[in-house]
């Protein structure tokens, strides 16, 4: 085993009869040895339950969504998975009852807001007045989109690298969670599959190429 993982100094099979004959002395309790491996037995008989249960509850999240308006459509972007989209409707509920994709950005708290008093002018932020598991949802979608999504990797290094107000790295992460929040909203709403050429705009098309 040590040579097929490419470990080639000092193996040998008294080297390793050694470091058993070692280990069965020197490592480990003696002692409650039987109800020991019960425990193991139980917590391992648990997981199988828990995993089956996980699987049930997958499969009916996963009919649930057939009959969601949309929900296919915002499946369509790459690297999107089922519990990203079962949660954001989760949070938003109907998208119809949205007039437009801003309130949904309001809703998570993602909106832009002045701290400001009488003559000061303060630094705008966001406000995360919203629905906190919303705004960590679309947040670690993000992330994971930086990492597995070609196109919105390149746009996460335009906002960080354009000539005209260049973000931080988590600045533009947020930037990114309300881009996200429009596709989610249009896919959903007009119920057309996502299309990068439109969903991310021309004006990036020729990075977004490149990349």
């Amino acid at each position: 085993m040590w040579k097929a993982h490419g470990i080639r100094r000092g193996v040998g099979i008294k080297r390793a009869r050694l470091l058993v004959d070692i280990a069965k002395t020197s490592i480990g309790l003696s002692t409650g040895l039987q109800m020991a491996r019960q425990e193991i037995r139980f917590l391992l008989s648990q997981y199988d339950l828990i995993e089956s249960q996980l699987d049930e509850l997958m499969g009916q999240i996963e009919e649930f969504m057939r009959n969601v308006p949309g929900a296919q459509q915002m499946l369509s972007i790459p690297s999107i998975g089922l519990i990203t989209v079962a949660g954001f409707i989760a949070e938003t509920g109907d998208l119809s009852q949205y007039t437009s994709w801003q309130r949904l950005r309001k809703l998570a708290g993602l909106n832009l807001e002045e701290n400001s008093s009488g003559k000061h002018k303060g630094q705008t932020k966001i406000s995360k007045r919203g629905r906190s598991r919303l705004w960590a949802l679309l947040y670690n979608c993000v992330f994971l989109l930086v990492a597995n999504n070609s196109q919105f990797r390149a746009l996460h290094q335009y906002f960080k690298t354009r000539v005209d107000h260049p973000l931080k790295p988590k600045q533009s992460l947020v930037a990114l969670c309300g881009k996200l929040i429009r596709i989610l909203f249009t896919l959903g709403t007009r119920k057309v599959d996502y299309d990068a050429a439109r969903a991310l705009g021309p004006v990036h098309q020729d990075l977004l190429n490149v990349a």
